[in-house]
């Protein structure tokens, strides 16, 4: 049953700094809408419970993707999955989230849907995060009393949970510049190749030297309540060479740190063994 429009209410600031008074002086009454991709799909299926938004979506000071040091590329929350695509810098030196986001929706999510949204939106099956966790993404979190950054690992609490306050928005995205990462890995499994939720998404980087593993950086979605970096496993491989032996070690390691469910979307038993899979043949490629 579809939602009945007039019972909801939209608000558009004339500036950012009056939307973080709204949020300041109206705590927990307006939630902030960007892209609202997800929203609108509740909205259509009568599921949207929250009836008062604040559109973020004008306001140019959450756009952009800037180079602003030779250590970090900062982008925007309200960067689209277009533009990371048609970002030069992004593809070159961030391939992975390039990927993610192209694997994102249709062409018109792509060019709706946001950075911030998708991770505000703090759902465990999103395609961007583990890209950004395996980039050691950090987030600026925004108030009318000032700003904040966290690293992306802590910002998730649990299932649908978050280290944000209701008078903060994400406004930007902090990326560490590291060319050591040379051997880089994406991929998402769902039931189609496009436009599909995904039953697991993996993400992968490492650096090697003569043949051994300096530093390798995993991370999963779909797997567990949110967003995970398999810290286990990347311990495991630190230093080590990939012969078959490791590679059965690490697999039997990574259903220590996912937890898996059964939904509409899949099983259990299939995601624990097509992350396992996919944990192999990012190993082997290496």
């Amino acid at each position: 049953m579809r939602a009945f429009i007039p019972d909801y209410q939209m608000i558009a600031p004339a500036t950012l700094a009056a939307a973080l008074h709204v949020l300041k002086n109206e705590p927990g009454v307006w939630k902030p809408f960007a892209g609202g991709t997800d929203l609108m799909v509740l909205l259509d299926a009568g599921k949207l419970d929250d009836k008062r938004y604040l559109s973020l979506r004008h306001f140019a000071e959450l756009r952009g993707i800037a180079e602003l040091s030779s250590d970090h590329v900062t982008i925007g929350a309200l960067t689209t999955y277009t533009d990371v695509l048609r970002s030069s810098l992004l593809c070159a030196e961030f391939p992975l989230l390039a990927r993610a986001a192209r694997e994102t929706g249709s062409v018109a999510t792509q060019n709706r849907g946001t950075l911030g949204g998708n991770i505000v939106n703090a759902s465990p099956a999103a395609d961007s995060p583990p890209a950004l966790l395996v980039y050691n993404a950090e987030l600026e979190l925004l108030s009318s009393g000032g700003s904040r950054w966290i690293r992306y690992s802590d910002f998730h609490t649990g299932y649908k949970t978050m280290n944000l306050r209701s008078d903060e928005i994400v406004a930007r995205i902090r990326l560490p510049r590291n060319g050591q990462m040379g051997r880089q890995y994406y991929r998402k499994v769902g039931t189609r190749k496009a436009q599909a939720v995904s039953k697991v998404c993996f993400a992968g980087a490492c650096s090697m030297e003569t043949g051994r593993v300096i530093e390798a950086r995993i991370a999963l979605g779909s797997v567990a309540p949110v967003p995970l970096r398999c810290r286990q496993v990347e311990r495991l491989l630190a230093g080590e060479q990939i012969r078959p032996a490791l590679i059965e070690e690490c697999r039997r390691t990574l259903l220590s740190e996912i937890t898996p469910i059964d939904d509409v979307r899949s099983t259990r038993q299939y995601r624990e063994r097509v992350a396992q899979n996919l944990l192999e043949e990012f190993l082997k490629s290496l």
